[in-house]
C-alpha cells in the first residue's frame, strides 16, 4: 500500500538537501523542476501553499480534476490526495511547506483553520487577478525575506504571513471547471483501500480504529459517499460498506486468534461502541460468536 509522501522524500525526490529548518520553507518552483517532476497520487505528511505565477498542468484530487492555466493559488494539506502532472516547460511561481510542527495551538484556534481552504470537502484551488497576484507575490517575497533572517521570532511571523494569504483567497471564487478523469474509479478505489488498510493491524487494545462508516471515508477522500460506493462497485464489485466489513472481519478473527484480549477490548479496538453490537456482526459474518470462534481457533492449534 502506497504511505504519505513524508516532507524528507518530497525533498529527495526533486533532488534536494533536506532543509536544517525544517517546520517552514519557501521556495520557487523552477528550482524545484516542477516542469519535469510529476507528483504521484498520494498524501503527504505537510502543508504546501503554492502561487503558480507561469505554468500549465493537470491538478487531480481523488475524483475531480482541474487544468491549471498560470495564476494560481493552491491549498493542500495531509488529509487530501493529489497529483501534479505539469504539461509545459515554464514552470515559475512560488510556494511555501510547512509541517504541523509549525501549526501551533495558537493557529489551530484562529478560525482561519476552520475554513474552507484547509479543509476536507472545501475549496482548495483558486484564480487570481492581476492585482490579488499582485498582492501575494509580495507576501510570498516577504516570507522568502524572513526565512533568511536571524529574527528570534520569524516563525511568529511567517504564521501571520500563511493567515493574510488565506484571508486573501478567502476573498476569491473558487473555479467550476473541475471535470472527471477517466480512470476516476479506480484512483478513488485505490485511494480508498489505502486508507482502509492503514488502519490495520492493531497493536494494542487502546488502539481504535478512526474511520468507520463509509461516509467517514468519503470525508476523508473528499468525495460524496455515494461517488465512493459507485467508484468501489464499478473497481471491485462490491461497496465500500461490504470491504469494510471484510476488513474488520479479517482484523476480529487474528486478534481472536492471536491474542488474549476480551472481547470488549477488540470490540473498542474495532470501533463497535458496545461489545453487543460486534458480537452480531461477527456472528452476521462468520456464523459463529467471537467466543465460539476463539474456542475452534484454540482446538486446531
Amino acid at each position: 500500500m502506497k504511505h504519505k509522501e513524508t516532507i524528507r522524500e518530497f525533498y529527495a525526490n526533486h533532488g534536494q538537501e533536506y532543509p536544517q529548518m525544517d517546520q517552514f520553507n519557501v521556495y520557487r518552483r523552477e528550482e524545484f523542476l516542477c516542469a519535469n517532476t510529476s507528483l504521484l497520487p498520494n498524501r503527504r505528511d505537510f502543508y504546501k501553499i503554492s502561487l503558480v505565477v507561469q505554468g500549465e498542468g493537470i491538478l487531480t484530487t481523488a475524483d475531480k480534476a482541474i487544468r491549471i492555466q498560470d495564476n494560481a493559488l493552491l491549498f493542500m494539506n495531509p488529509l487530501i490526495p493529489y497529483s501534479w502532472e505539469a504539461s509545459s516547460v515554464n514552470q515559475t511561481g512560488i510556494f511555501c511547506l510547512f509541517t504541523e510542527d509549525f501549526v501551533t495551538p495558537i493557529l489551530k484556534g484562529n478560525p482561519l483553520s476552520q475554513s474552507q481552504l484547509f479543509k476536507v470537502g472545501g475549496d482548495h484551488i483558486f484564480f487570481p487577478d492581476k492585482e490579488s497576484m499582485r498582492l501575494l507575490k509580495g507576501f510570498f517575497e516577504n516570507m522568502f525575506l524572513e526565512v533568511k533572517s536571524s529574527y528570534l521570532h520569524k516563525n511568529d511571523l511567517l504564521r501571520t504571513y500563511v493567515q493574510i494569504i488565506m484571508h486573501e483567497a478567502m476573498k476569491m471564487q473558487p473555479p467550476k471547471t473541475f471535470f472527471e478523469p477517466a480512470n476516476a474509479s479506480k484512483r478513488v478505489s485505490n485511494l480508498f483501500l489505502e486508507l482502509l488498510e492503514r488502519q490495520f493491524p492493531i497493536d494494542s487494545p487502546n488502539q481504535t480504529i478512526k474511520l468507520k462508516n463509509a461516509n467517514e471515508f468519503a470525508s476523508q477522500l473528499n468525495i460524496h459517499t455515494n461517488t465512493l460506493n459507485r467508484a468501489l462497485r464499478e473497481a471491485t464489485g462490491k461497496t465500500t460498506t461490504e470491504w469494510i466489513a471484510e476488513r474488520t472481519t479479517m482484523e476480529a478473527k487474528a486478534l481472536l486468534q492471536y491474542s488474549n484480549w476480551d472481547i470488549a477490548e477488540i470490540a473498542y479496538s474495532l470501533g463497535f461502541e458496545h461489545s453487543s453490537n460486534f458480537i452480531i456482526f461477527f456472528k452476521k459474518q462468520t456464523g459463529k460468536s467471537p467466543l465460539q470462534f476463539r474456542k475452534d481457533s484454540n482446538a486446531i492449534s
